[in-house]
């Protein structure tokens, strides 16, 4: 029988990412129905609690599907697209074409608008791209975890009101780590999950439809994340499926955190952190795919050195020093190394271990680096010199 872990891992991977004590310690807390009068409460406490989270407008339905990110994904997908609905999908990276995918399931004529990986969209390529197809739905990642790239959200948005189309963005490595205003920005639906920068385990995916979304919906092909039933469970007290009170628990006290932070101090923290590794990184002779305006704060793509086993370094950082790195996906395979920096991974105790161990094993491999200089360079940033 496998033993159960008996240390804790440092997940700096693309996700999980680490989830606070404080956050643990509520799953601990008996065990209440999925009717439960209190936890129908707790049900409309989350979701307000979303609400905020997103930044959503007033009449937005907030909540949870029980599931990863891909169950929000879906849910967004099922009740905005239908046969024949004229989808724009942005796609530049690995969960961009999951999602163009989705669309294309669920019978969406999809036009794909791919750009490179490694890089953010351009805004005029989706208002040309807007003029020669017309769309019903337009499909973006905000944050794409395969890459590193942060692409231009609210400039989408603003195109694609333009040209009579709702936005339906993946937030599931932006949300609580970099802003993001559903409202504001005219997004139509965002989606996103617990297990990254809300610092919360996985298992529940938080989601918003902003009332254009809702009056936009169609019939869901699916049952299980159809949303006029899932509507039925949050709000009406129907019976749909048996969610898992532990995880809206740890959800809770996981939003509790953000909000005792503040939305845009944990923005800025974020940010902070991911420059402090940024420097560090460069200090040591190395580099981020992405040009620096088009960068992840929450999740910093390597590239990998010549010379250099990425994968054998993946495996030491783990063995040796208890750490979680992310290798890269598709086109990308091989090439890059995923540190997330991500809720209770971010912190500068985790970035200097980080650099530390990395130091270390790429040392190991033969390759150049100067000893002491990434955690040197950080130090600089964290105002710890």
């Amino acid at each position: 029988m496998i033993p159960l872990p008996e240390r804790e891992r440092i997940l700096l991977g693309p996700g999980p990412s680490m989830v606070s004590p404080r956050v643990m310690r509520t799953m601990a807390a008996p065990v209440l129905s999925h009717l439960d009068p209190d936890l129908m409460a707790m049900m409309d406490e989350l979701r307000g609690r979303l609400t905020a989270a997103f930044r959503a407008p007033e009449g937005s339905f907030s909540f949870a599907v029980s599931g990863t990110g891909t169950s929000a994904m879906e849910t967004a997908v099922a009740n905005l697209v239908g046969e024949g609905t004229r989808v724009l999908s942005i796609v530049g990276g690995y969960f961009a074409d999951r999602l163009a995918g989705m669309s294309e399931r669920y019978g969406g004529t999809v036009t794909r608008l791919s750009y490179e990986w490694g890089r953010a969209v351009d805004v005029d390529a989706v208002r040309r791209a807007l003029t020669a197809t017309p769309a019903d739905i337009v499909t973006i990642v905000h944050a794409e975890t395969s890459t590193g790239v942060l692409n231009p959200v609210e400039q989408v948005a603003a195109v694609a009101g333009e040209h009579g189309a709702l936005t339906v963005v993946d937030a599931v490595t932006s949300l609580g780590g970099h802003p993001l205003e559903v409202g504001k920005w005219g997004i139509g639906a965002a989606y996103s999950c617990a297990q990254k920068c809300v610092g919360a385990p996985s298992g529940v995916a938080p989601i918003t439809f902003s009332p254009a979304a809702l009056e936009r919906r169609v019939k869901a092909r699916s049952f299980y994340f159809d949303l006029g039933l899932l509507e039925d469970y949050w709000v009406r007290r129907k019976y749909h499926h048996t969610i898992c009170a532990s995880l809206l628990y740890a959800l809770r006290e996981a939003l509790l955190m953000v909000e005792e932070e503040g939305l845009e101090a944990r923005w800025a923290r974020h940010r902070h952190h991911h420059l402090a590794l940024a420097a560090g990184v460069g200090a040591m002779g190395l580099s981020l795919l992405p040009p620096e305006p088009e960068r992840l704060w929450t999740l910093n793509a390597i590239r990998v050195p010549e010379g250099v086993d990425e994968a054998a370094v993946r495996k030491r950082m783990l063995q040796q020093f208890d750490i979680e790195v992310g290798a890269g996906l598709g086109p990308l395979a091989g090439k890059i190394w995923r540190v997330g920096l991500m809720g209770a991974s971010s912190t500068p105790a985790i970035i200097l271990l980080f650099l530390g161990a990395f130091e270390s094993v790429l040392r190991a491999q033969g390759a150049a680096v100067p000893r002491g200089a990434g955690t040197a360079a950080a130090l600089d940033v964290l105002g710890g010199r």
